[in-house]
């Protein structure tokens, strides 16, 4: 029992850990091209791009990873029969969807408004069909439990692509200096084109080095046993989807609602380009929060014996999870005349969202945090009920206000539709699932973060030396820091983190 719980803690770490680094490295990679990319509507176009690449790929994996997980661990099954099933399904609709993107090439093009570039669409289109077909892969090693090769695939395809990224946009203009002739071929203006082959590159070696670990007797697939699985799989497409455009939505459909007449709608691109760079140092709050509870969750449920200290541990997580993101907070905003050089400063025209995202991403975090007890109860239901409550609210103000408030309105609704999501989850939760929240710690802390940001906002419009801001908000970060040592974290919880870490390895 020690010894599984000890794997287990292990695998938690090397999993979670591997998740960490990839969003690290992602959000440096996105970073760089603020620097790199000849203009901001090129980064608006590749965030656009992204966004529609997230949406398909949940789409045309319609939750076979977790159906694959599912059925691979029941008794009855065969694992490797599982394997072979999911993967020819997805190879089978994934080829059904190459084959009608390029009957439809032309109109897709028009529609993303690259009419004039249709092989963009085309990597994007290679690009998903390789990361679909490893999905299932993927899975099959977490099912083997074999986390450190799994961890080294999904790394290496990252590194890869900033390797790339690095080789088109730093080397690449110095070598066409020295060897003209050699780099004839390299144009600084084709930045988005070099950013979708670096993609490609990548996401074919990680399909050849994930399918090389599977070591198993390929068989054809069972009509039987895929029925069942896309029984269970295909309404977690629904709750995915809605997921996946509570995020992206507005970055999806700001350049077809901004108003901008031109065809190529580069205006839109720029705005969208702009807010897209400024919610990139409000990801600091997502990486942060999630390397949070990979690594105090953990230390917290490990006293936990029973539904009573389970309850308790949930309600003890929020409180330190709500305090930690609001240090995160109140520490970029603070720091902000330094973190905003994170991004090129043709962006900084949209810092003014940062503190709206990020609050609007806390929420989001404090709700993901409550929705275990719809998977506690099996009511899941009503995580499809609640993505689909966020998703109309984040259409409807996205629709509503774009036209006129531009990506001032994509971030109040990202922040409106979390915010009532959290609500929903919480007053719902203590239905059918009630849990002690500490809702006098969350809201003083949330007080006192407000008021804090409030100063800090203050600051930007009143002082102009930038020294005497940072020395501010030094010392109201410490405050912060100090109260939430005192008041927030007691000595035996502390004691009980450096127990159990010790007691984990």
């Amino acid at each position: 029992m020690v010894g599984g719980m000890k794997t287990l803690a292990k695998e938690t770490v090397i999993y979670g850990g591997t998740t960490i680094i990839q969003r690290s490295l992602s959000w440096f990679l996105a970073l760089f091209w603020t620097y790199y990319l000849p203009s901001q509507a090129d980064m608006g176009i590749v965030n656009n791009f992204y966004a529609w690449i997230a949406l398909f790929l949940v789409i045309l994996t319609y939750g076979m990873e977790t159906g694959f997980f599912r059925f691979a661990n029941k008794q009855d099954e065969n694992p490797d029969k599982v394997f072979s099933t999911a993967v020819s399904s997805l190879g089978f609709t994934t080829l059904l969807f190459i084959v009608f993107s390029f009957v439809f090439l032309q109109p897709i093009s028009q529609g993303l408004n690259i009419s004039d570039k249709p092989h963009f669409i085309v990597m994007m289109i290679f690009i998903l069909a390789f990361d679909v077909m490893s999905a299932i892969p993927f899975a099959y090693l977490r099912y083997e439990n074999r986390p450190i090769r799994f961890a080294f695939i999904k790394i290496l395809n990252i590194v890869i692509t900033i390797l790339l990224n690095v080789f088109f946009f730093l080397l690449c203009p110095l070598l066409s200096k020295r060897f003209p002739e050699a780099f004839s071929w390299f144009r600084i203006e084709r930045g988005v084109e070099y950013i979708l082959i670096a993609n490609l590159i990548a996401s074919v070696v990680q399909t050849v080095l994930v399918f090389a670990q599977v070591k198993i007797k390929f068989q054809f697939a069972d009509t039987q046993l895929l029925r069942r699985m896309l029984n269970y799989s295909l309404p977690l497409l629904i709750l995915g989807v809605a997921g996946i455009l509570n995020q992206n939505a507005a970055i999806m459909l700001f350049p077809e609602i901004y108003p901008d007449p031109s065809p190529d709608k580069l205006e839109a691109y720029k705005q969208l380009g702009i807010y897209s760079a400024s919610m990139k140092i409000a990801i600091i709050l997502i990486v942060m929060t999630q390397a949070f509870r990979y690594a105090f969750e953990p230390f917290i449920f490990a006293k936990s014996k029973d539904t009573a200290n389970n309850k308790q541990a949930y309600a003890e997580v929020m409180k330190y999870f709500i305090i930690f993101g609001l240090f995160v907070v109140i520490a970029v905003m603070g720091y902000m005349d330094i973190v905003k050089y994170l991004i090129k400063s043709t962006y900084h025209a949209g810092l003014v969202v940062v503190p709206i995202v990020m609050l609007g991403e806390l929420f989001f975090g404090i709700y993901f945090n409550l929705s275990l007890w719809y998977k506690l109860t099996d009511k899941t239901q009503w995580g499809a009920y609640m993505s689909l409550i966020g998703l109309v609210i984040t259409l409807a103000i996205n629709i509503v206000f774009i036209p006129t408030y531009g990506y001032m309105a994509c971030a109040w609704a990202s922040f409106v539709a979390n915010m009532s999501m959290m609500l929903i989850s919480y007053f719902m939760g203590q239905k059918f699932f009630k849990v002690d929240y500490d809702l006098k710690s969350a809201g003083f802390f949330f007080a006192i973060s407000l008021l804090m940001l409030v100063v800090i906002l203050f600051e930007f419009v009143y002082i102009d030396k930038i020294w005497l801001r940072l020395s501010i908000n030094t010392f109201l970060i410490i405050i912060y820091a100090y109260i939430a040592l005192k008041r927030g974290f007691p000595v035996d919880v502390l004691k009980r983190i450096s127990v159990v870490r010790k007691s984990i390895k």
